[in-house]
């Protein structure tokens, strides 16, 4: 097939999350199984920077990117303002089988139409409690209706996600185009390596892994202190922080020093590329207690790399401990707290759950298996397209 992604970020723009690691890796992932892939997305390579290079191929993928007319919109409020963006998606789009789209609320999606069938992937966007509902709202009401006719399919993570998509369809007056659940994926020979404990100092001891945007719908302000009640009974453990700053950074520094956990608390900033995964294979437990997410990259990398994971039900994992892969408790301090206790007391369980969790990802979530189901989709759609079958009205 000749894919077309629409993203507004797209590698080696890391520092916007996971978003733009699942889209790389479905990307990558389909090139590699012989499809003609293109990406079409913006300069945005953080808050701050922009990238200079506007056509490239990355691992046989081609990324084509158009400047934001301002860079300080983009990373403010997730707004990008692409210019060439509607000639290029029209340029791409005539060579194209089918259109993927990545998240709903972007203005990348006012800018192109329906002239080939479209797919969404929402990754977790959806729903007004994972923030930014004044915005999202407004956005509904003003381009809702126009956007959501164009989407012939939605590609959900979670049955979660599906059911919040089947909502906002209804709630709008639009019929449901319906969906397939296609989780986000890990490469089948993810075996990260590498050793942080020394650039950072991080002893002998059990290391506790935070990976994620500091943001405050990520949890650090409930993990932080949790980890301080534990560290007394556990000194020479350490809690690794890693990711770029979006907005929690100044509140995460205040807790460490109020609870007088600077020697145990390190904050390295965005890891990309070999640190990042040197920081999966130095930690011995990776703990999330977000609330609104899709399907976390970070979890999914923690189990392939044979972590056992602590999470909250906001991270729409809730088969993770049926699986023995890891715990899942409330998004307060005294559950997150027992949970690290447990764990950080019993490097035998925690030995199981990682092998277990490793198991899990090896058997349902690799980049291989999730293509196949994007391929199934995407011949879904065509095939309905071929018989001048419409699924809205």
């Amino acid at each position: 097939m000749n894919i077309l992604h629409v993203t507004p970020y797209y590698a080696p723009a890391w520092s916007y999350g996971g978003v733009v690691s699942a889209v790389t890796g479905l990307a990558t992932a389909q090139a590699a199984r012989g499809h003609l892939v293109r990406v079409l997305t913006t300069d945005a390579l953080d808050s701050a920077a922009r990238n200079p290079t506007s056509r490239e191929v990355i691992d046989q993928v081609e990324v084509i990117r158009c400047p934001n007319l301002s860079n300080w919109l983009h990373a403010r409020f997730n707004l990008s303002v692409p210019v060439g963006f509607r000639v290029a998606f029209w340029q791409l789009a005539a060579e194209a089988d089918i259109v993927h789209c990545h998240e709903l609320r972007i203005a990348e999606n006012l800018l192109i139409d329906h002239r080939k069938p479209i797919v969404l992937s929402p990754h977790g966007t959806l729903s007004y409690a994972t923030g930014r509902r004044a915005f999202k709202r407004a956005w509904d009401r003003l381009f809702g209706r126009v956007v959501l006719r164009r989407v012939d399919h939605v590609a959900a993570l979670t049955a979660a996600e599906e059911r919040e998509a089947r909502t906002l369809w209804q709630s709008l007056g639009i019929r449901f185009p319906g969906a397939s659940l296609v989780p986000n994926g890990i490469p089948a020979d993810f075996t990260p390596s590498g050793d942080l404990r020394p650039r950072y100092g991080l002893g002998e001891g059990p290391v506790v892994l935070f990976l994620g945007r500091l943001h405050e719908r990520k949890g650090l302000q409930v993990l932080i202190p949790a980890f301080a009640q534990v560290a007394r009974d556990f000194p020479a453990s350490r809690l690794l922080i890693v990711g770029p700053d979006a907005g929690m950074l100044p509140a995460a520094r205040s807790l460490v020093a109020q609870f007088g956990i600077d020697h145990q608390v390190i904050l390295t900033g965005l890891l990309s590329g070999g640190d990042q995964w040197a920081a999966l294979a130095s930690a011995d437990l990776f703990v999330l207690p977000a609330v609104g997410e899709g399907l976390p990259m970070a979890a999914l990398e923690a189990m392939a790399a044979g972590l056992p994971i602590v999470v909250t039900p906001g991270c729409n994992l809730p088969d993770v401990e049926a699986r023995g892969a890891g715990l899942l408790v409330e998004r307060d301090v005294e559950p997150l707290a027992a949970a690290l206790r447990a764990l950080l007391a019993d490097p035998q369980r925690r030995r199981r759950m990682g092998e277990q969790g490793r198991a899990w990802m090896r058997e349902s979530f690799t980049w291989p298996a999730i293509v196949a189901r994007t391929e199934e989709v995407y011949a879904q759609v065509l095939k309905m397209e071929a018989f001048g079958i419409k699924i809205q009205p």
